[in-house]
C-alpha cells in the first residue's frame, strides 16, 4: 500500500511538473507596461507546449487570434494594433494557463543605439538632471525597455532585459536610462501626445561592425578574415575563455621576445632599477600627437617615478589612470596590475599591499595605439595613487616616453571573444537580433567615436549597417543619426582631423532614404568626450523625427552644404536648409572657414553671408579651390541658419 502511495504521489507531481513547464511564455520583450507600435501588424512570439493552440486577446476591441505552436514549442502570431492609446490588456493562453499583461499602450516605438554616447544615463550628471528626475513621473506614458550588454558568435533568439520588463517613466528608472534616448522620447511625448516607447540596446566604447550582421558584413572584404574566425569560435563563452587565455599565454611569450621593454621575459622597463634617463618627457594626460610626437601606432611605454610616504607602506592601493588610447598593460615596480582594451574605458587597477614600499616607486604603462592619436587623457587630479578615497598622490604631469615597436614587428594580439564587445557581428547578434521581430517606428543612434581611427570606411560601413537592419526587420523604418560633438584641444588653425572625416562619413549616410542628422559640433566639451547637455542632443534628433516621420513643418536641420563656385578670387558656397536665413552666432564675424590654393595649404579665410550664401577669401591665397569650414576635432566654428541650428562641418576638396 506504501508503494501505491508514493508511486500515485510521483504521478501527481510529474503531471504538475509537466503542466507547469509547459506553460505558454513570452519573449522577454513582452511584458506589464510595454509599449506596442500603434496602427501596424505586430508580431507577438513565445513558446509552449508542441502542437498547442495559443490565443491572443486584446482588450482595445476583444479580438482574439490563434496559432498553433511547432513542433519544438515555437509560435508566433500578428495582432493588428489600434491608435495610439490604453492602458489596455493582452492574454496569451493555450488554453489552461493564460498569461495577462497589464497596463499596454499603444504609440510610437523606437529604439535607442549605440556606444557610450548613447548610453550615458539621466543619472550621469546631464544638464538638468535634478529637475528631470523630479518631474519624470509626468510622462507616466513613455516607457523604458533596456536590454542588457551581452556578445554572441551566433545570432540568438532570446535577450536578458534588465529590470525584467518594461517600466514606467519615473525618476528612479530614467536614472539608469540612455539620456539621449530619453530626451528624444520625451520631445516626442510632448509633440505628438502619444505613448512613446524606447528600447536602450547600446554598449560604451564599440565598433559599428559589432553592431552589424554576418550577411552585411560580408559585403565589405576588410571584414572578411575576421567573418572567418567568427564562424570557428565555440558557442559556449567558458570554451571561449579558455581559447582566450591559451592564445594569451602565446602571445605574451612571443611579445617579451619583440618588444624592446622585455629582457629574457622580464619588463625591464617597468622596473624601479631601469635608467629612462634617456626617454622623452611627455605629459599626462594629453595625447601625445598634441604634444608635438608623430605617429604612436604600434606599442609604446610612459613611465612615472613616484615617492612612497613611509605611513602607505605595506597598504594596498587603487592607481587610477583615466583614459588609455587604446588598450593597456599596466605595472607598479616591475608587476604586471592588469590588462584592459578600449580608448573608452577608465583605467582602475589594484596594487597589492606586498609591492608598496616606502620611497621610489615606477608606475609603467605599455600602450598600445591601434591609430589615430595615443596616450593618457582625463582629469589631471584623478590621475593618482589612491591608500583611500581622501588620501592620494597625483601622478599626471611629466612622465618618460619611448616607442617600442610598430605592428609590423609585433605579433597579433588576441581578442577575448568570452568578454570583448568589439568582434564583427558581436553585439548584434545578441542585442539587435532578438528584436527583429519587435515592431518599431524607428532607430536613434549615437556612435562612431570609436570608428575613428577608420573614419574613411565608416562612410561605406555604417549605411550598409543601416541597410542591414532594415532589410532584418524587413521595412526601411527611419534611422536618425548623432553626428559626433566637438572634442579634445581647441582649434587654434588648420589641421587635419580624423574626427572631422567621421563626422563627413555620417552625413555621407543621409544619401540613404528615410535618414536624418543631429548635428552636435557646438554642444561637445574639450575635456570630456561624453559631452553632458543630453537635452539638447535629444531635442535635435526630435525635430528630425517630428520633421520626417511625423510630417510637422519645423526646422530639423542646420545649414548643410550643397555646392561651391569659384569667383574672381573667392569661393562662394551655397547651403541646403538655410530657413530663416543664415547668421553667425551672437552676431559675431563668422569662424571656422579655411581656404587654400592649388598648393593644399589652407590659411584662415573672411567670410560673409550674402543671401542663402557664404562667400570665403583670403589675401593669402589668390586663386583658391577648396574650402573647408568646421574641420578640426574641436573646431572654432559659428555658422546657424535662423532656426539656431548649427552648420555641418564640411569640405569641398577629398584631399
Amino acid at each position: 500500500m506504501k508503494c501505491l502511495k508514493l508511486f500515485a504521489a510521483a504521478v501527481v507531481a510529474c503531471a504538475a511538473s509537466v503542466q507547469m513547464s509547459s506553460k505558454v511564455t513570452l519573449h522577454p520583450v513582452f511584458t506589464d507596461n510595454m509599449v506596442l507600435q500603434q496602427q501596424s501588424q505586430v508580431n507577438i512570439w513565445g513558446t509552449a507546449s508542441p502542437d498547442k493552440i495559443v490565443r491572443i486577446t486584446t482588450s482595445w476591441n476583444n479580438a482574439s487570434y490563434e496559432v498553433r505552436s511547432a513542433s519544438d514549442g515555437s509560435w508566433n502570431a500578428v495582432i493588428s494594433t489600434p491608435c495610439a492609446g490604453g492602458p489596455y490588456t493582452v492574454t496569451v493562453s493555450d488554453g489552461r494557463n493564460p498569461v495577462v499583461l497589464e497596463n499596454v499602450l499603444v504609440g510610437e516605438v523606437w529604439i535607442c543605439t549605440g556606444q557610450s554616447n548613447m548610453e550615458m544615463k539621466v543619472g550621469d550628471k546631464v544638464v538638468g538632471m535634478e529637475q528631470e528626475m523630479e518631474n519624470a513621473s509626468k510622462y507616466g506614458n513613455i516607457r523604458l525597455l533596456h536590454i542588457e550588454n551581452r556578445t554572441s558568435p551566433v545570432p540568438n533568439e532570446d535577450v536578458e532585459i534588465r529590470y525584467g520588463g518594461w517600466q514606467t517613466c519615473s525618476g528612479e528608472n530614467i536614472y539608469d536610462f540612455s539620456a539621449a534616448g530619453y530626451f528624444f522620447g520625451k520631445n516626442l511625448a510632448d509633440s505628438l501626445n502619444v505613448p512613446v516607447g524606447l528600447i536602450e540596446t547600446c554598449w560604451g566604447g564599440t565598433y559599428a561592425e559589432s553592431w552589424t550582421s554576418a550577411e552585411g558584413l560580408s559585403q565589405m572584404p576588410y571584414f572578411h578574415e575576421r567573418l572567418e574566425k567568427v564562424k570557428t569560435l565555440p558557442q559556449s563563452r567558458e570554451a571561449r575563455e579558455q581559447m582566450f587565455r591559451d592564445e594569451m599565454e602565446q602571445w605574451r611569450t612571443d611579445m617579451t621576445k619583440a618588444d624592446n621593454g622585455f629582457k629574457d621575459g622580464v619588463a625591464v622597463w617597468a622596473g624601479t632599477g631601469y635608467d629612462d634617463s634617456s626617454w622623452t618627457d611627455a605629459r599626462v594626460p594629453d595625447f601625445l600627437q598634441d604634444q608635438g610626437f608623430g605617429s604612436t601606432s604600434g606599442f609604446f611605454w610612459l613611465r612615472k617615478v613616484v615617492e612612497i610616504p613611509a605611513d602607505w607602506a605595506g597598504h594596498e592601493l587603487r592607481l587610477e589612470l583615466g583614459v588609455v588610447d587604446d588598450n593597456d598593460f599596466t605595472y607598479f615596480n616591475g608587476i604586471e596590475l592588469g590588462h584592459t582594451e578600449g580608448c573608452l574605458s577608465w583605467r582602475t587597477y589594484t596594487v597589492p599591499a606586498d609591492l608598496v614600499k616606502a620611497g621610489k616607486a615606477v608606475v609603467a604603462v605599455r600602450v598600445m595605439d591601434t591609430g589615430g592619436k595615443g596616450g593618457i587623457v582625463g582629469d589631471a587630479q584623478n590621475i593618482a595613487l589612491y591608500k583611500s578615497d581622501s588620501e592620494k598622490i597625483v601622478i599626471s604631469g611629466d612622465w618618460k616616453y619611448r616607442f617600442s615597436l610598430g605592428f609590423a614587428d609585433a605579433p597579433e594580439i588576441p581578442v577575448n571573444t568570452a568578454t570583448e564587445p568589439n568582434y564583427p557581428t558581436f553585439l548584434y547578434n545578441a542585442m539587435i537580433n532578438p528584436l527583429v521581430k519587435f515592431r518599431i517606428r524607428g532607430a536613434i543612434w549615437y556612435q562612431g567615436e570609436a570608428n575613428v581611427a577608420r573614419a574613411d570606411q565608416y562612410g561605406d560601413l555604417l549605411p550598409l549597417m543601416i541597410n542591414d537592419w532594415r532589410s532584418k526587420w524587413g521595412y526601411d523604418f527611419p534611422f536618425y543619426i548623432a553626428q559626433l560633438a566637438n572634442y579634445m584641444t581647441v582649434q587654434t588653425g588648420p589641421e587635419e582631423s580624423e574626427w572631422a572625416e567621421l563626422r563627413e562619413s555620417q552625413v555621407h549616410a543621409l544619401h540613404l532614404e528615410n535618414t536624418g542628422l543631429a548635428v552636435l559640433i557646438d554642444i561637445g566639451e574639450a575635456g570630456d568626450i561624453h559631452p553632458k547637455n543630453k537635452p539638447e542632443v535629444g531635442r535635435r534628433l526630435a525635430l528630425n523625427a517630428l520633421a520626417l516621420t511625423y510630417g510637422q513643418h519645423i526646422s530639423y536641420s542646420g545649414p548643410m552644404y550643397s555646392s561651391y563656385s569659384i569667383e574672381d578670387g573667392k569661393i562662394r558656397l551655397s547651403f541646403d536648409h538655410t530657413d530663416g536665413g543664415l547668421e553667425a552666432a551672437g552676431g559675431k564675424a563668422l569662424e571656422g572657414f579655411y581656404i587654400a590654393g592649388a598648393d593644399r595649404v589652407f590659411h584662415k579665410a573672411y567670410a560673409v553671408i550674402e543671401g542663402d550664401t557664404v562667400v570665403v577669401s583670403s589675401p593669402d591665397v589668390l586663386f583658391p579651390v577648396s574650402v573647408r569650414y568646421g574641420w578640426a576635432n574641436n573646431p572654432v566654428c559659428n555658422l546657424y541658419n535662423g532656426a539656431g541650428l548649427p552648420a555641418s562641418p564640411f569640405r569641398t576638396d577629398r584631399w
